[in-house]
């Protein structure tokens, strides 16, 4: 991933010396279960852990020549371990490094993930408190609906994020598995006590069973989460987008002091942040879908998976940590125009509370289709702006006044009227 886009300590895991460190670890984790095992001699071990150790451009030198990346690896580790390199990788096959290295890599990358998903949660928590009762026009289509609340807006988010906390970690879960099971995974050339105590100490889960590799369909249900979250991220920032249109503008992105939005027009702020995640979104989505591809593989493997694997894994982690560290600093500053609500709240003379008329008239004796019909007519007026408001014309009309007290059609023109219920979703998501 571009640096652009890169946090430092996402960043991190992903270099080649984290790679290369990871693998480590695993080689050294397996000698140690041999040892316990009875296997391997103590000393040979404790000669290894002293002197293993790596240099990534030798790594690379060697592998130019020998054409397998942990084969060169190796190569380099013994280089500097000496005759007890012979214990190591003894029985095991290169993708019992590289899978259970990679699980060790995924799980660091997500509990990152998980903790940034925290910080949003709590962000947009505060701002739901902060605009419970912030009223404002809810949208269907794009066309005025019913009255809300910015804080019910809000609340949709949270459960939305909750939802993904679970999903998250479910993930991360399932990917922290482990596998030491040789050339297509039947233990030939060592056994499965060594698998076992090998994942206890990387405190990884032993596969059930595997081939010569893990399943692919961890990765792609892990990356699939990641690509669910972007997604939720891209529905935020598109409703942050619209409502930061200057014909609407009841909210917008925080925009900094010294901040430009336009080489040529100096009066532009452009929700420049949240098209950004808009636009990271679909790479998310198209890499979820890499890993999809990644899940049928030949026979007990095949290695089409793994270039894939090398840029949407890391790219993958790395987008989505910048994008929810993004949002949630939006979230923290967003500006919020109550005044701008309620004037759009009442653009088209309060043609939005024609259902609570609508269903008084039922209430009160008129067939649905001719309450329908009487509403839906002096909407209409309304909404082609013949200059009089929807009470005015509702006041008016006979049909309405024979039925409705002139107290009663004002209280259904109410927003009060129509939020009179919305305490009680609060309630139920704990805002």
């Amino acid at each position: 991933m571009i640096e652009r886009y890169t946090k430092p300590e996402m960043g991190a895991i992903w270099t080649e010396e984290s790679k290369f460190q990871s693998w480590l670890e695993v080689e050294i984790a397996v000698c140690e279960a041999q040892v316990k095992l009875g296997d391997m001699p103590r000393d040979a071990v404790d000669e290894i852990k002293k002197k293993a150790k790596f240099d990534v451009d030798r790594i690379l030198e060697i592998e130019k020549e020998v054409k397998h990346d942990v084969i060169a690896f190796l190569t380099n580790v013994n280089e500097n371990v000496g005759d007890a390199g012979r214990y190591i990788h003894r029985g095991m096959t290169s993708s019992d490094v590289l899978d259970t290295a990679l699980a060790l890599n995924m799980r660091k990358a997500g509990q990152l993930l998980a903790r940034e998903l925290d910080n949003l949660h709590d962000a947009i928590l505060l701002q739901a408190r902060k605009h419970k009762n912030t009223v404002t026009i809810g949208r269907s289509h794009g066309i005025h609906a019913e009255p809300t609340t910015f804080g019910f807006k809000l609340a949709v988010w949270l459960e939305e994020v909750r939802r993904h906390q679970v999903r998250l970690k479910d993930a991360i879960d399932t990917i922290s598995v482990g596998k030491v099971s040789g050339a297509v995974g039947t233990f030939s050339n060592i056994s499965p006590e060594v698998e076992k105590l090998t994942c206890e100490i990387l405190e990884l889960t032993p596969a059930p069973v595997s081939t010569q590799i893990v399943q692919r369909d961890r990765h792609a249900h892990y990356l699939w989460v990641i690509a669910l979250i972007g997604s939720s991220l891209d529905k935020f920032a598109t409703e942050i987008r619209h409502l930061q249109r200057t014909d609407v503008l009841e909210a917008e992105e925080p925009f900094t002091h010294g901040q430009k939005g336009s080489s040529a027009m100096p009066h532009k702020r452009n929700p420049v942040g949240c098209e950004n995640i808009s636009g990271l979104a679909r790479i998310l989505r198209g890499n979820s879908l890499a890993a999809l591809e990644n899940i049928p593989l030949w026979h007990e493997r095949d290695i089409s998976h793994s270039s894939v694997e090398r840029v949407i894994i890391p790219d993958s982690t790395i987008l989505l940590h910048y994008m929810l560290t993004r949002f949630t600093g939006i979230i923290k500053d967003i500006v919020v125009y109550p005044e701008n609500m309620l004037k759009n709240l009442d653009v088209f003379g309060g043609v939005i509370f024609s259902q609570s008329i609508m269903l008084k008239l039922v209430e009160k004796g008129m067939s649905r289709e001719d309450a329908y019909r009487v509403v839906q007519g002096n909407a209409m007026s309304v909404w082609n702006q013949d200059g009089l408001s929807f009470k005015d014309k509702l006041l008016a009309d006979s049909k309405v006044t024979d039925k409705l007290s002139k107290e009663e059609i004002l209280t259904c023109l109410d927003p009060k009227h129509y939020l009179r219920n919305i305490e009680q979703v609060f309630e139920r998501v704990g805002i």
